[in-house]
């Protein structure tokens, strides 16, 4: 009995969410609409429309035109959609920069964002050398075990990025580092670096560098790294690489509106 009103209930948010989702649409659509309108578009009786909609405005996405009058998108839609578009942003002009330093440097280029504890891997290109066919963009990858992951987790709040490094983290390869104050030690570093190394930690015989992307007002939005073979990108090599990606990194940071002192 307990399952099926459970069930009862989830299918019952379902809806609502459904029936939200339709009411921000039809505003979209039609612009000023009155209650009436949206109740008779739904199907449903006024005073559930108007619940909707309480709740729809209650976080910014709908706004009432004077009292008791018609209902309009309101302006939290657009903080949502800057967002996205933060990212759009992001993505279109990294396959510039990746491209670039790809051609350059001979190797693969990803750009990576956090995203609900891990990395999401959003532009790539390989360079001439690189010999792995493997399309990373959209993959999620772990923030532990790999050098953007690691430059995202620096960046994080202390309470959260000690909150991640609570949980269990899964041991790749023998290199990978699982034990959270070895991996909190090397990300404090990461400050006085600028930059973070992996060493086959996600998979053998594959190393990579990474560097911080920052925003407009100097926060870290993401990580743009370099990975080859371990045969080719030697430690020697990956600090001869921090440069010219650093550079990069600076340059797309400053078209994303960042400047450094």
């Amino acid at each position: 009995m307990r399952n099926q009103e459970s069930g009862n209930a989830t299918g019952s948010q379902v809806q609502s969410v459904d029936r939200a989702i339709s009411v921000l649409e039809l505003l979209a659509r039609n612009g000023e609409t009155g209650i009436t309108e949206i109740a008779g578009e739904l199907g449903v009786h006024k005073s559930t429309a108007s619940r909707l909609l309480s709740v729809l405005e209650s976080r910014g996405l709908v706004e009432q035109l004077g009292e008791r009058g018609k209902y309009a998108i309101g302006f939290g839609i657009v903080r949502l959609a800057g967002a996205a578009t933060g990212r759009m942003d992001l993505a279109k002009l990294g396959r510039t920069s990746c491209q670039t330093l790809a051609e350059t440097l001979g190797e693969t280029v990803n750009i990576a964002i956090a995203d609900d504890g891990v990395a999401i891997n959003i532009s790539q290109a390989r360079g001439s050398a690189a010999i792995s066919t493997q399309n990373w963009t959209g993959q999620r990858t772990p923030l532990h075990a790999t050098s953007s992951g690691k430059i995202l987790l620096a960046s994080l709040p202390e309470a959260e990025r000690k909150r991640l490094l609570r949980r269990k983290l899964e041991q790749y390869t023998p290199r990978t580092v699982v034990d959270p104050e070895e991996l909190n030690a090397e990300l404090d570093r990461v400050a006085e670096d600028g930059y973070v190394a992996c060493y086959e930690e996600l998979e053998l015989g594959m190393h990579a560098v990474a560097v911080p992307i920052h925003g407009p007002g100097g926060e870290v939005v993401a990580a743009m790294s370099v990975s080859g073979p371990s045969y080719r990108l030697s430690k020697q090599r990956v600090r001869q690489i921090v440069r010219p990606l650093t550079e990069a990194a600076m340059e797309l940071s400053a078209q994303l509106g960042y400047f450094a002192d």
